[in-house]
């Protein structure tokens, strides 16, 4: 029996979700998780822009004249930023954010790091999305978070999309993997072929590590019918582009409209690995166009949503590294380590570049990159005690002290 929805469960029970079925493949995917009832903090979106970010071609220090020494043909130009403030500036691809940006609710941390760097892709995104160096935990920060809400519901964890980015969730929380929120279901099941009862019946005396998935995947789709069932106009006017990217963002609004308690929701956009061809601040350009098609997609969600929904919504971008300062020979730049990150949302204090400079001169960077100054579990750590309601954040991010830049107003 296949379950076109692909379930996914807790790494632990990733076996008995394999027996029903195969899993998903490539691609983009979304995680989400759905708190206890009692959760009353900011839906937290991560995003994770996979490849390795060039955080120097979209927050742009243009205050930095050793930028524009390293990269004298993929520099962005000081007259082609956007909300430019002498020492920074964004790309022009970003100019569907600029009203969030001037709104306040759009911001930017750059200088941002992992505390042990490679350059590996693998290793990274592995270290990334466990974020405990050091200690014997192996389950995925997310899940961690998850912990904190308690969240136990039947879509405790959802993976939306092609891909399965299991780190994230991998842990004791379930979860649930889903191509779209209208393709969940079961296949061939109909009223003629009651497949969903079948499956529940079959289990129902079964082990508990037999029968976890198919139960967990039964209450799922229980709990997903009505939406299943129900057509989805973005509202406020929103125009999602054809995307991958943009269709995860429409799923996820949508449940956080439909008000299902939506505590978590990690969302995976690749291609960001520019070796060559990163190009020139123009059309046609891969930064340009994957900056554009970012860009639009968020502005859509952010518009989707609406002010009193956003209210409640903190959505941060994440990725494995950044890259190096002095551009190749292929008008890109290979694998770095300092690297900016973005955070959108009713409480983000936005409209300003928050950082610890380090400064891009030769005997200032590390190893041919950007120094970074700030932990990026730090500035999610500010935001989980801001927006999410938590105190300690030792259960999440072990010896992580948050940051103090104040960019997330406490709920």
């Amino acid at each position: 029996m296949k379950l076109s929805c692909c379930a996914e469960f807790s790494r632990r029970s990733l076996l008995g979700a394999a027996a029903l079925g195969g899993l998903a493949g490539a691609g983009l995917a979304t995680q989400m998780a759905f708190a206890a009832p009692g959760y009353t903090g900011d839906t937290l979106i991560v995003l994770s822009l996979r490849g390795g970010f060039d955080g120097l071609s979209a927050i742009v220090p243009i205050g930095d004249a050793d930028y524009y020494r390293a990269r004298p043909a993929i520099g962005v130009p000081k007259s082609q930023v956007i909300a430019g403030d002498g020492g920074f500036g964004l790309h022009p691809a970003m100019a569907p954010l600029l009203p969030l940006w001037q709104a306040g609710t759009l911001a930017a941390v750059h200088a941002v790091g992992q505390p042990n760097p490679t350059r590996s892709h693998f290793a990274a995104m592995e270290a990334m999305e466990n974020a405990a160096p050091g200690t014997s935990i192996r389950s995925g920060w997310l899940d961690r978070m998850l912990g904190g809400t308690g969240a136990t519901g039947p879509l405790a964890g959802v993976s939306l999309g092609g891909a399965l980015p299991a780190r994230l969730l991998a842990g004791p929380a379930p979860a649930v993997s889903m191509t779209s929120v209208d393709g969940f279901t079961l296949a061939g099941d109909s009223a003629k072929r009651p497949l969903a009862g079948a499956l529940r019946a079959m289990y129902a005396d079964a082990p508990a590590p037999l029968a976890g998935p198919a139960q967990a995947a039964d209450r799922a789709l229980t709990a997903t019918a009505a939406l299943r069932g129900a057509a989805y106009p973005p509202a406020n006017g929103a125009a999602y582009p054809d995307t991958e990217l943009s269709d995860a963002l429409r799923d996820v609004a949508r449940l956080i409209k439909a008000k299902a308690g939506l505590a978590a929701a990690a969302v995976d956009c690749g291609d960001w690995d520019m070796h060559d061809g990163l190009g020139t601040p123009v059309k046609g350009q891969r930064m340009h166009d994957n900056l554009t098609e970012l860009a639009l997609a968020l502005a859509a969600f952010a518009t989707d949503l609406g002010p009193e929904n956003m209210a409640r919504v903190t959505l941060l971008t994440v990725s494995e590294f950044g890259r190096r300062v002095q551009e190749n020979a292929s008008r890109g730049a290979d694998h770095g380590h300092g690297n900016a990150m973005l955070l959108l949302g009713g409480g983000v204090r936005g409209g300003r570049v928050y950082a610890k400079w380090p400064g891009l001169a030769p005997g200032a960077l590390v190893a041919g990159d950007l120094a970074a100054t700030t932990d990026y579990r730090a500035v999610i750590g500010e935001v989980l005690q801001k927006r999410c309601g938590f105190g300690s954040l030792s259960s999440v991010f072990p010896s992580v002290t948050p940051s103090s830049f104040g960019l997330a107003a406490a709920r």
